[in-house]
């Protein structure tokens, strides 16, 4: 199924967040909704990041872990990280070692803090409230222009392992465009 289902407490989401609990609770209380603080921004895309090519549930399930490693994902400490660090997090068994990743979220961290105006004032100019409603998960695109322009200006200054796709769902989980789906209870929630 690939429209909104019906869910056993009678609300209709989005086909993905009836899939598992952890995706319920991801679904009703974060997906979507706005993230406006370059440090919850920063978290999510390293999360992105590191879901690349790996089910998003296994973030999820790995977040809490990620956080402790990562101290909060607070840039100005994980700019700070060097080559111990990174060997560090690539013993944590509780995160996902990924040495790529992990050298692109400590470059991010130290390319979010000398980004002009910051994370947030540059995502958010990327913002597309007036995006096409979709009734049905097939129609939904894995990017825009939206995030191909974002994700371009973020790799201008210096941003690592990051497209168009990975932006796109920045910009989803975030709340820079609303993609749950017309029959979801959560289409319009946040606006």
């Amino acid at each position: 199924m690939t429209t909104a289902i019906l869910g056993e407490d009678g609300l209709a989401r989005c086909p993905w967040g009836l899939s598992a609990p952890d995706y319920v609770a991801y679904h009703d209380e974060e997906w979507g909704r706005p993230v406006r603080d370059d440090q919850g921004l920063y978290e999510k895309l390293c999360l992105e990041a590191f879901q690349s090519g790996l089910s998003w549930l296994t973030i999820l399930r790995k977040r809490e872990a990620f956080r402790a490693a990562f101290h909060g994902f607070d840039p100005e400490k994980v700019a700070a990280f060097g080559p111990g660090d990174v060997e560090r997090l690539m013993a944590d068994a509780s995160i996902v070692r990924n040495r790529a990743k992990i050298e692109a979220s400590i470059a991010n961290a130290r390319a979010a803090l000398d980004l002009p105006g910051g994370l947030a004032a540059t995502a958010w100019r990327y913002a597309d409230p007036d995006a096409p409603a979709y009734a049905d998960m097939s129609d939904m695109p894995a990017s825009t222009d939206g995030s191909k322009a974002l994700a371009k200006e973020l790799k201008k200054h210096g941003f690592r392992f990051l497209g168009p796709t990975t932006v796109y769902a920045l910009m989803q989980a975030c709340g820079l465009v609303d993609d749950h789906l017309t029959g979801c209870y959560r289409r319009g929630a946040y606006t």
